[in-house]
């Protein structure tokens, strides 16, 4: 039987080939991956409504930092599937959640890229503090991202950690994926405008500029001190403020969290930030495919069922291409195209 073929995804052995690739491309990529997840999963059972939401963040993050250094760490860790696609074990993964096979699951025995074992205990932002001071101590150099969904938010842990971090003034991003099911959105178009601003790169590039010109000056440090207290107090006088930047983060976001471009963006800003930083990136449990996208705690986990999944599969892969695939982004990739021909899947 002759392997099926996934365009783009089928050159992408590392996340250093993400680096080299336009955005366009890498958004054919996306629509690649999507399809990849629901034939895998289809065949070996899994979650996979949470895994096709979070395509574009975590090709994101793999193209912003070095997962073979940097720590990225999932929580609730089944959220891991594309990372673990982009390093190294797609061709492992018809043994997903099989005995002897991929672990469902962050672990550190199948890669250096997996920082650590994850679950479902809200605990990624503890553990990415413990690595953030670890880092300190040993005078180290990596980043550190907690990528935490809003369903683990609601655990104690997860607010007792934000909370330390926020105060410990350690370098770290936390990524809080919001699929939009409790976190309320920011309300009015000045918060909008304001969130804008603040992430903007000429107004970071500004904002520095004038620190270092007032640095060399006399009372140069008193004076930036006294700018940021009075820009805070406008700030709140003018806007709610934020649960996390009450615990100290700075706060970035919302962002669309299937923008890659804007994505990428703000990964970059983040880590120019050496203090805890939290970034909101808004997403679509189930992404990709109808059915998961219109039921998607349905299809949160899923078992294979023989001839259910299959025509699923047929179905999803039409969907994402006439949705994801422009005709010319299919054209400039080589022909990554699905069509249903005489019942069956082909791709030409």
């Amino acid at each position: 039987m002759k392997q099926k073929r996934y365009g783009i995804l089928d050159n992408i052995s590392s996340p250093a080939d993400l680096r080299g690739l336009s955005y366009d491309t890498l958004g054919v990529l996306c629509a690649a991956l999507r399809e990849f997840i629901v034939d895998s999963v289809s065949q070996t059972g899994g979650h996979l409504a949470s895994n096709l939401g979070i395509v574009e963040l975590a090709v994101a993050l793999e193209r912003e930092f070095d997962s073979s250094r940097d720590r990225i760490i999932y929580d609730v860790g089944h959220q891991c599937y594309v990372h673990k696609i982009l390093t190294g074990r797609r061709d492992r993964f018809d043994t997903l959640r099989q005995y002897g096979g991929l672990c469902g699951f962050m672990k550190p025995e199948e890669s250096i890229t997996d920082p650590c074992i994850t679950g479902h205990a809200s605990d990624s932002v503890s553990v990415a503090l413990g690595m953030a001071h670890a880092r300190t101590l040993k005078n180290q150099k990596y980043h550190v991202v907690a990528v935490i969904g809003d369903g683990a938010l609601t655990g104690g842990m997860a607010y007792e950690a934000l909370s330390s971090a926020g105060t410990s003034r350690e370098p770290l991003l936390v990524v809080l994926n919001d699929n939009n099911m409790s976190i309320a959105k920011n309300v009015g178009g000045l918060s909008r405008h304001l969130s804008r601003l603040r992430v903007s790169p000429q107004y970071l590039r500004a904002k520095t500029r004038i620190k270092e010109r007032l640095s060399r000056i006399p009372g140069g440090g008193t004076i930036t001190r006294a700018v940021s207290r009075f820009k805070a107090k406008i700030k709140r006088a003018v806007l709610p403020t934020s649960l996390f930047e009450q615990m100290g983060f700075t706060y970035l976001g919302p962002v669309d969290g299937h923008d890659l471009k804007s994505v990428c963006e703000f990964l970059a800003l983040a880590k120019k930030m050496k203090k805890p930083v939290l970034l909101h990136v808004m997403t679509q449990k189930g992404r990709g495919y109808a059915p998961s996208e219109q039921y998607p705690e349905k299809y949160h986990g899923v078992s294979y069922k023989k001839g259910v999944m299959e025509y699923a599969v047929h179905m999803s892969a039409r969907y994402i291409n006439e949705r994801f695939l422009p005709d010319t982004a299919c054209r400039e990739e080589g022909g990554f195209f699905c069509v249903l021909r005489q019942g069956a899947l082909r791709t030409r």
